[in-house]
């Protein structure tokens, strides 16, 4: 048997914005799971120890000491408990008029339904202390909302300060992520091959690439094989096939039609102008120097 303690609020509550349906704290055993099932409230497990499995809206999240996650309202979900190291929790359910603005506040709801908070130790105690107060009386509903109130302030005061720690990664993935199109662009490289290298879901790769660039992975990756092709086109004699299997690309019709809606002219064109643009250089340098030359004789 799982070993489970308790506490259920009794059905009058005069708190409307919001307040606590239960909460508790539960020893599981190997592989001991809930659902797939819904809850008629919100509801945050908190694991204090061990792991296991997390399934809501088609995704699956493996969760440590330390790591929490939210269930919403009618949501379909299924969790289970490791079969070697079954996890140890602590729960609350709660519902209120601003509940889900507070979760949206906190960052919570919709497709981000985990997190991590360090401090687990304050929040087993908030919840061990809401089980004391389980006999009925007004002081003892007033100390129960008072202590779900802290447990979210230890949430939210955890959650933003790890803010700039998650902003920091995010740039970490679009620096990986930049490095890996330079060092592999001559390969035929996909965006799934960019997300396995940097470690996370290709769609979360795309978000970040267009919050930070303004465009997406495959909008960069085109981008820089282009600018290298250009670079190429200008100074080598390679034959254009060779330059655009270089830069990645395996058939030269498409390169040379990428080219063009880039840079508004065909490879060929614009490796002749760039060969006529270096000619006006080096002749314009060669005038300077015998300019420079017959001013020395005059001085000499």
């Amino acid at each position: 048997m799982s070993d489970i303690v308790m506490l259920r609020a009794k059905e009058e509550n005069f708190f409307r914005e919001l307040y606590l349906n239960f909460c508790g704290y539960e020893e599981c055993e190997p592989l001991h799971s809930w659902g797939t099932g819904v809850r008629p409230t919100y509801l945050i497990h908190y694991v204090l120890s061990g792991e296991g499995r997390y399934h809501a809206k088609d995704r699956s999240w493996n969760l440590h000491a330390g790591d929490g996650f939210l269930i919403e309202p009618e949501t379909p979900v299924f969790y289970q408990a490791d079969v070697r190291d079954p996890w140890c929790y602590i729960w609350i359910g709660f519902s209120g008029e601003h509940a889900g603005e507070l979760l949206h506040r906190m960052g919570l709801g919709d497709d981000k339904l985990t997190f991590h908070c360090e401090r687990r130790e304050e929040l087993e105690g908030v919840v061990r202390n809401m089980l004391r107060h389980s006999s009925y009386s007004e002081e003892n509903d007033l100390m129960i909302q008072s202590d779900l109130y802290r447990f979210f302030a230890i949430l939210m005061k955890e959650m933003r300060t790890t803010e700039k720690s998650r902003s920091d990664n995010r740039n970490r993935y679009i620096q990986i992520a930049i490095q890996y199109i330079r060092n592999h662009y001559t390969s035929p490289i996909r965006v799934e091959n960019i997300a396995d290298y940097v470690g996370v879901h290709r769609s979360y790769l795309c978000s970040l690439f267009k919050q930070e660039t303004g465009m997406s992975p495959q909008q960069y990756l085109a981008n820089f094989r282009l600018s290298m092709a250009s670079e190429m086109l200008a100074v080598t004699a390679y034959p254009i096939e060779s330059v655009a299997l270089s830069c990645g690309y395996q058939d030269p019709l498409v390169f040379s039609k990428a080219f063009k809606r880039k840079y508004q002219i065909t490879p060929k064109g614009y490796r002749t102008r760039a060969s006529l643009n270096s000619e006006q250089t080096l002749r314009r340098q060669k005038g300077m120097e015998a300019l420079q030359a017959e001013e020395g004789k005059e001085d000499g």
